[in-house]
């Protein structure tokens, strides 16, 4: 029987390891893992077909399937990450202030790591790899816990990624997979070795995972985007940006899910969406004033709720940009929203209103990604507004420490008035 608070607190001890290799030795291990990664493609595919033939066979939904799959495309997509990351400038070490507090008391705040990180994600193997390699850049040690349906594809990335990781001379235990679902309410149960835990899953799950850990939680629970198309859009822009920003990849959590369209421009802009949606098999559902002005099965209040992670978009038109904005605010997820609109001033507005980790104008929803934003990739997308926001990359990762330097300084003094602090920043 596995012994979570054992294997958490072996975690917890390899970290204070971790947090102090060099910046070399971390790179060495990106380096090692993206080359092991290569050569050992065709074993990783070979798991993943077995996950896939599993998952078609137990009937799992179709965006369940496409997050699962792992093919060359990906890989290719993964290891331009770790290439990006190996380049990124070290987040370690770094001096945030300096300030003589006193003569010969000197405060310094430099970053250093969080320390051990749990993971739990659900269908993409991917995830698996951005996630130990960020955590191996920023000196963290990981726990990860996939979702049962990629369980080969998991097992065998962390297999080669352990392996690579050890040979280039990193601390045993930095990466720990947990491939038990029991683990889960284990796990979250550790919170004298487990620093954050980062959920990737449902609503629920994350519901859960946050009413039942002590352990500090970052993440989101669901990615209910929108775009807003102002009446000074151009529409071939707006047409454009809401293709790519539902259809590009569908499964992904900063998919366009709500499109919410100013009436003063709705009969030139609907029609050419309906064209453009149609071609790619996205079912429409809109408004009834929406279903004035284009044939579209009927929306319900839920659909506005409704992260679909599918061909479906709603549709609703509004008076103005005011009611788009409470609409976001009240509907959304707080994770990526866009406006479509020539007018800067507007544009400024929306933004400043619309309370999201990812205000937009003029461009897909679907830049809302680490690896996009050049962070080499990202844990995860952050809703929340403490410590990290948004795509969580090697920044995310880090927290901070404050280092004093003194020559036999006692509080005492200052407290008597014998001494005075003069603050002075270097």
């Amino acid at each position: 029987m596995i012994n979570y608070n054992e294997l958490a607190h072996n975690a917890k001890n390899a970290s204070f390891k971790m947090a102090n290799l060099e910046e070399q030795i971390r790179n060495n291990a990106l380096a090692a893992i993206s080359k092991a990664l290569c050569e050992n493609k065709e074993t990783i595919f070979k798991e993943n077909a077995e996950d896939l033939a599993k998952a078609k066979t137990d009937n799992l939904p179709p965006p369940i399937i496409n997050r699962l799959k792992f093919d060359e495309h990906k890989l290719h997509d993964i290891l331009s990450g770790i290439d990006s990351l190996f380049n990124l400038p070290d987040p370690l070490f770094k001096k945030l202030l300096e300030r003589d507090l006193d003569e010969g008391l000197t405060l310094i705040k430099t970053t250093c790591p969080i320390g051990v990180i749990g993971v739990i994600f659900e269908s993409r193997p991917d995830a698996l790899i951005q996630i130990s390699t960020l955590c191996i850049k920023s000196g963290n040690c990981s726990i990860l816990k996939g979702g049962s349906e990629a369980a080969k594809t998991n097992k065998i990335l962390f297999e080669i990624i352990k392996a690579a990781g050890l040979s280039a001379g990193l601390p045993k235990n930095f990466i720990t997979l947990v491939e038990n679902r029991a683990g889960i309410d284990e796990l979250i149960k550790c919170h004298e070795s487990i620093d954050l835990l980062i959920p990737r899953g449902s609503n629920a799950f994350v519901q859960h995972i946050m009413a039942n850990s002590k352990i500090p939680v970052m993440g989101h629970a669901d990615g209910v985007c929108h775009i807003y198309v102002d009446k000074d859009a151009d529409i071939d822009k707006a047409a454009s940006i809401i293709l790519d920003a539902k259809t590009q990849y569908v499964a992904a959590c900063n998919t366009l899910e709500t499109l919410l369209v100013h009436k003063n421009i709705a009969e030139e802009l609907l029609p050419v969406l309906k064209s453009a949606l149609e071609s790619k098999k996205v079912l429409i559902k809109g408004c009834k004033d929406t279903q004035k002005i284009i044939t579209c099965e009927s929306a319900a209040q839920e659909d506005f709720e409704t992260e679909y992670l599918d061909y479906i978009l709603s549709i609703k038109l509004v008076d103005n940009m005011e009611e788009a904005i409470d609409h976001i605010n009240r509907y959304g997820s707080h994770h990526t929203d866009c406006i479509v609109t020539e007018n800067n001033r507007e544009a400024e507005r929306f933004m400043s209103f619309v309370d999201s980790a990812g205000v937009y104008q003029n461009c897909s929803t679907r830049f809302a990604d680490g690896f996009r934003y050049g962070f080499g990739a990202e844990v995860g997308i952050s809703t929340g507004k403490l410590h990290a926001r948004g795509p969580v990359g090697l920044e995310g990762l880090v927290t901070y420490k404050y280092k004093l330097f003194g020559n036999g300084h006692i509080v005492a003094d200052y407290a008597e008035g014998k001494k005075s602090f003069h603050f002075k920043d270097k």
